[in-house]
Parts: structure tokens; C-alpha cells; sequence
């Protein structure tokens, strides 16, 4: 073979080459275990929202209410057709061992909504306490809460006792690629954009969706935290 394509050959393999990614801890220290599950009766309270573990039976009715709305469920796979339906689906979420859901309410009034409304909904899930990592995720508001100290000051609860209780080193959240809207407030926390899981899983109308994909890790944490603190008014 002439020298010369051979070399070509060589570069042409070199340059296919899949560029290796460096370890970003190589002195790693062994990480805490994680506390899972969260333990019963944790309320997380902020300003203007508090968020508790959710009784399918005694709140289904009221956040059915709440998310009764197209908007609120544009880009969530499924949509239950009545409160007994949401009720059944949220209890079984609710029984995964993986999972905990949160109902998020008012503490102060807030699009229209008195002190104390149900506007919506969130989750920890797939958490994997040997891995020391979960998702937040699940997360549904009522249209009028939309833009407003809900879903940041949430969050900020959420990611804190993460990290700072359950030690948790890893949050990733995930969105449609359709829902610009959830992609733009996940930025928005701070969280890194990681890449999109192709056709991940099918929507309520039979197609296949793509999925952005975002975290948030520990080494992480401490310049969110300002960030969200700074958005929300926590000193």
C-alpha cells in the first residue's frame, strides 16, 4: 500500500475517533450514603409556598381542580379524565418506592389564589440511593401561578433538602423538546444542560418524544443555591 494512503487511512480513523472524556474527580473521596425515603411528615416551607407529601385520597380532588386546565397538561404524556382516575394514578406513583410526590401550596396569595390554594405538583423520582441520585420531576402548576415565586422558591426547596439533607451528589430534570417554555425555566435554576434522550417515550397522541436533559451536581449546588436564593428573596 503507498505510503500515502495509508497516512490518509490513519488520519481518517484518528479524526472518527470518539475524543475521551477526562475524570473530573480522579482523587474522588467515597461519597455519604444517601437518606432514602424521605422520612414522613417532611414539610418543606418557603415564602410563599409549602410543599407536603401527597394523600391521594384527601387531595386528589383538589389538585384535579387546579390542573383542570390544557395548558397544564399540553406536554405530559397522559391526562387522567376525572379526580377518581388522577386519584388511582397518583396512588400508584405514590406506592413506587423510587418516588415521593409533593403537593405544592400557597403560603401567600398568589395569582388570584388565596393563602393555602393546592396549585400544583412535584415529585423526587427514579431515586437511587446507592448511586446517591434522583429526579425532580412530574411537576404540573396551575396556568395562574405560571412565571410567578411558585416554581423557584419549589425548587429551591426541593434542591436544598437534596443536597444539603437526603445527600443527595446528582439532580437531573428532563423536559420535552417540544416544551421550550420548561426548558427555558430549568436553565434558568442553573442547571447544566447534559443532552437529549432521542425518542425516550411516547406522548398521549402516539408520538415519540425527545427529551432535554439537565443536572445539577454537588460541587454545583452552592452557586444555584445563590442563584435561586437571589430569585426568590431568601437571605
Amino acid at each position: 500500500m503507498p505510503t500515502e494512503t495509508r497516512a490518509n487511512e490513519l488520519a481518517t480513523t484518528e479524526s472518527d475517533r470518539f475524543p475521551v472524556i477526562a475524570d473530573p474527580r480522579p482523587d474522588d473521596e467515597v461519597w455519604p450514603d444517601m437518606i432514602w425515603p424521605v422520612p414522613t411528615g417532611t414539610v418543606l416551607s418557603g415564602k410563599a409556598v409549602e410543599l407536603t407529601a401527597i394523600d391521594p385520597a384527601a387531595d386528589a380532588d383538589a389538585l384535579f381542580a387546579a390542573l383542570d386546565h390544557e395548558r397544564a397538561w399540553a406536554h405530559v404524556p397522559w391526562r387522567p379524565t376525572d379526580p377518581r382516575q388522577f386519584e388511582d394514578s397518583l396512588r400508584q406513583r405514590h406506592s413506587q418506592d423510587d418516588w415521593h410526590i409533593w403537593i405544592v401550596r400557597t403560603r401567600v396569595e398568589l395569582g388570584g389564589l388565596p393563602a393555602g390554594s393546592i396549585v400544583g405538583v412535584t415529585a423526587y423520582l427514579e431515586a437511587r440511593p446507592r448511586d446517591a441520585g434522583l429526579e425532580i420531576g412530574f411537576t404540573l402548576y396551575t396556568p395562574s401561578v405560571w412565571g410567578s415565586a411558585v416554581n423557584p422558591e419549589a425548587k429551591l426547596l426541593l434542591l436544598e433538602y437534596a443536597f444539603e439533607t437526603l445527600k443527595v451528589g446528582r439532580v437531573q430534570l428532563k423536559t420535552d423538546v417540544r416544551n421550550h417554555r420548561s426548558q427555558q425555566a430549568i436553565a434558568r435554576l442553573g442547571a447544566r444542560y447534559e443532552g437529549t434522550l432521542r425518542r425516550q417515550f411516547r406522548r398521549g397522541d402516539g408520538t415519540v418524544r425527545d427529551s432535554v436533559l439537565f443536572s445539577i451536581i454537588a460541587e454545583e449546588w452552592p452557586e444555584v443555591r445563590a442563584r435561586l436564593a437571589n430569585r426568590t428573596g431568601r437571605t
